[in-house]
C-alpha cells in the first residue's frame, strides 16, 4: 500500500508539471503573435510623412483625391463686372428695333436679338438669348426645354434675310419664303440660358428672280451647335 501511494503521488506531480509546462509554451506562442499583430498595427498608423518618403507616388494620388472643399476654395471669384466685361468688344450693328424694320417677323417668331457684324450684301453676325419665357419650352419639352431644330434654322434664315432684304433688287420688310435646305447638322441641344451666336453667308443672289442662297453655322460658348451647308430663300414680290 505504502509503495503505491507513493507511486500515485510521484505520477500525479509529472502530469501537473507537464501541464504547467503547455501552458507556459501556450502562453510563450500567444505573446509572440500579439507582438506580431502589434507591429503591423503600428505598420499600418505609421506617420504619413513616413509613408510619403517610403513611397512617393502617394503624394500624386492625395493630390488627385484633394477633398472637393479645397478644390473650390480655390477658384477664383470674379464678379459681374468681369464676366460681363467679356463681351465689351462686341459692338451693335443692328439693335432689335433696327431689325424689326427689316424683317416683317414679330413675336413669339422674330429670332434674332441682334446683329453684331455686317458686310452688306454678304454676311452677317447675330444673336439670339434664349429663354424660358419662349411660349416653344411649354411643350418641347416641359421636363427637359430644348430649342426645336427647326426653329435654329429659322433663326439663321431670318439673319440671312437681313443681308438680303438690304441687296439691289429687294427692300426692308419683304416677305421671303424658304426654298429649300440642304446640308443640316445638330452639334448639341440649344437649352434656355444659351446665347446662340449666328453667322450666314450669301452665295448666291438672284435679284431678276428674288432668289438667294446662303450657308450658316451657330454656336454656343464656341462651340459648333448647328451648321448648314445651304439655305435657299424666295423673295415675294
Amino acid at each position: 500500500g505504502r509503495n503505491g501511494r507513493t507511486v500515485l503521488k510521484l505520477t500525479t506531480s509529472m502530469i501537473f508539471a507537464l501541464f504547467l509546462s503547455t501552458l507556459a509554451a501556450d502562453a510563450s506562442a500567444q505573446a509572440s503573435r500579439f507582438r506580431g499583430s502589434n507591429v503591423m498595427r503600428m505598420n499600418r498608423i505609421a506617420p504619413v510623412s513616413s509613408r510619403l518618403a517610403r513611397n512617393p507616388a502617394v503624394v500624386s494620388r492625395r493630390s488627385i483625391l484633394a477633398p472637393k472643399c479645397e478644390t473650390e476654395a480655390a477658384v477664383e471669384w470674379k464678379g459681374a463686372l468681369s464676366s460681363s466685361a467679356l463681351t465689351g468688344d462686341v459692338k451693335t450693328v443692328f439693335n432689335i428695333n433696327d431689325i424689326a424694320k427689316i424683317l416683317p417677323h414679330r413675336y413669339p417668331f422674330l429670332l434674332v436679338d441682334k446683329v453684331v457684324e455686317y458686310e452688306a450684301g454678304k454676311r452677317a453676325v447675330g444673336v439670339k438669348s434664349i429663354t424660358m419665357n419662349e411660349p416653344q419650352f411649354t411643350g418641347h419639352f416641359p421636363d427637359n426645354p430644348i430649342m426645336p431644330g427647326v426653329m435654329q434654322i429659322e433663326a439663321l434664315a431670318q439673319l440671312a434675310g437681313i443681308v438680303c432684304l438690304q441687296m439691289e433688287g429687294a427692300s426692308p420688310g419683304s416677305t421671303f419664303y424658304f426654298a429649300g435646305v440642304d446640308g443640316v447638322k445638330w452639334k448639341r441641344p440649344v437649352i434656355p440660358g444659351d446665347s446662340l451666336v449666328m453667322e450666314v453667308e450669301i452665295t448666291n443672289w438672284k435679284p431678276k428672280f428674288g432668289i438667294c442662297k446662303a450657308t450658316g453655322k451657330a454656336y454656343v460658348d464656341g462651340n459648333l451647335a448647328l451648321e448648314i451647308k445651304e439655305m435657299t430663300f424666295a423673295l415675294v414680290k
